[in-house]
Formats: structure tokens, sequence, C-alpha cells
């Protein structure tokens, strides 16, 4: 269906179709979970040898989800809105894209007299309560009864509210792609954002995340969260070592296990673009705007989700 006659039926139809589909919709983009039956991963960081093996199997493994843009690429209005691209630098490996959800971050730290490496994968950090879900305006991200966080690139307008809301700035963007192309190709947020979906659909069929599997050193658990709090403290107290991500955003569902502190980790390693901090992370969910915010976003959110998900029907 070309993409005017998509554009018509969207602006026909979508309102009308809203209500019969987004009470359906609302729960899952819009409802604040209470934290039970979240799965969470444990990462003994001090295991990690940097073999590159979890990102291997994570690029294998989600090929089929990473994105096709087409080209070239609409001119964005206004001008200083920029296209991003990284449809031709889909073997980078040292950062996260749109084509890497899973990378090593890797530094020397000093350390009671001692030189440690350390390794460090990093992804998305699933927070137990995530703003990019709550504050998404567009209804694009949910989070599962299990705790993990996912972009629908599918409802997905490219916007980046998620990746400003994130204490990480985890997701990336890649532009050419998402139903911006057939609603408003020069005006909306510009392609589909992408991160880390911790292999929900790995998981819904009873098997583990493909970076766990992959691992020859066993360097991360997964399991129900309360349990895994329980073993990362018992884990720090053995090597008398540090936790991230119990507390962090009021919680996540990723539990970095360190011998050497935190704060010394964030200072050694490369951040920028694609390379996340490991400072302190006060919870962002907490704050009085955020928390108006997202009672603001959900309904509205709700509907744009089952707006899009008509457009999806018509396409």
């Amino acid at each position: 269906m070309s993409h005017q006659i998509s554009r018509r039926l969207f602006l026909k139809g979508g309102l009308a179709a809203a209500g019969t589909l987004a009470a359906s919709s609302i729960p899952a983009a819009a409802s604040i979970t209470d934290g039970t039956g979240h799965l969470a991963t444990l990462l003994d960081i001090s295991k990690c040898i940097a073999c590159g093996a979890c990102v291997e199997a994570c690029s294998e493994t989600n090929q089929s989800k990473y994105p096709e843009p087409e080209k070239p690429f609409p001119k964005m209005v206004p001008s200083r809105a920029k296209n991003v691209d990284w449809s031709e630098k889909r073997d980078v490996d040292d950062r996260l894209t749109p084509y890497n959800w899973l990378y090593i971050q890797s530094t020397y730290v000093e350390h009671n007299g001692e030189e440690h490496e350390v390794n460090i994968p990093r992804r998305c950090m699933h927070c137990t309560n995530p703003p990019c879900v709550k504050l998404c305006p567009f209804g694009a991200a949910e989070q599962l009864k299990n705790g993990i966080a996912l972009i629908n690139d599918n409802l997905c307008l490219g916007g980046a509210k998620c990746k400003t809301v994130c204490p990480w700035k985890i997701p990336e963007r890649q532009s050419g792609l998402g139903i911006y192309l057939d609603i408003l190709p020069k005006f909306a947020g510009n392609g589909v954002m992408y991160k880390c979906d911790r292999c929900y659909d790995r998981i819904a069929q009873g098997e583990q995340p493909a970076c766990i599997e992959a691992c020859p050193e066993d360097v991360q658990t997964i399991g129900p969260r309360d349990d895994i709090i329980r073993q990362a403290h018992a884990l720090a107290k053995e090597m008398n070592g540090y936790i991230y991500g119990e507390k962090e955003n009021g919680g996540t569902n990723t539990i970095y296990v360190s011998p050497v502190p935190f704060d010394k980790l964030n200072k050694a390693i490369e951040k920028g673009k694609g390379k996340p901090h490991l400072k302190p992370v006060k919870d962002h969910m907490a704050d009085g705007n955020n928390l108006a915010a997202a009672l603001a976003i959900a309904p509205i959110a709700g509907i744009a989700a089952a707006v899009g998900k008509f457009y999806k029907m018509t396409k």
C-alpha cells in the first residue's frame, strides 16, 4: 500500500478505531508495575574475560530484529534535525548501536594496592520502574510482567524521549524506517529507537537469553529478582565486593557485582555516546515532575498505541 493511502487511512480510521483498541493497549503501555514477578540478571564481572562470545551471540540471535532502512532518507524539517544512520556500520561492537545491543567495557583499576583488569558487559539496565516506558508519549514502549522493557518498532516514531529520560542514555536511533515514513516523514521523530530486549522471545519459550547461554565463564545468572539480590549480596560478601543496580534509578533488573568500587570503575571507563556511565542514579520516577508527566501521558500513550496498531493493520 502506498504511503499516501496509508496516511489517509491512518487519519480517517485511526482515531475511530482507537476507542475500541485503546482499552487493551493502555495497560501494557502505561500501567505502573509493582515489581513482583520480575526476572533479574546477576553479572559477576570478576569472571568476565572479554572474550566477546556474548556480543557475538546477541548479534546472531537478533539479526531478524535489526533495522533495514529505506534510502534515501527524507530531509527533515527543521533542517537542524539530523538523520542517524548506522546501517553501513553494522560491525561496530565497541559501543551500543541499533545493530549492537551489548558490548564490553574494559578497563584497569587500582584498588587496595592491586591492579584489576575489569570487563563489564553493558546493555539496557531494564529498570524495575522504567522511565523509557512510563514517559513514552506514543505508547511505543512497554514493560512485560517479568520486568523486561521493550520498544515496539512497529509503533516507535523515533522521537528519542526514551533516550532522553534514560539515566544511562541507552536507546539508539536508526533513521529510514518506522511509521514516521508514512505519517509525517519530514516532521516526526525520524526513525525507530533500538536497545536490548533481553531476548524476551527466548525467555517466553523457556530458554535463556543468548548472551547467557553463550558465555563460557558463567558470568551471568538469571532468575527471580529477590533471589538474584540475595545471590548478589552473598557474592559481594564472599569477594568483599560491591553491587550496582540494586538501588540505582529505584532498582534495576541488571545487577552487577564487582571486586572494585563502582566509583573507581566509572572514573576509569570510557564514557560518551553509546558508552554508558556507572555513576549512582537517583530514582527518576520518584521525581514529582516525572510522576505527574507519566500520569498525564498514560491515557494519551494508550490511545497513540491503539492508533498505531490500527495503522499497522492497514498496511
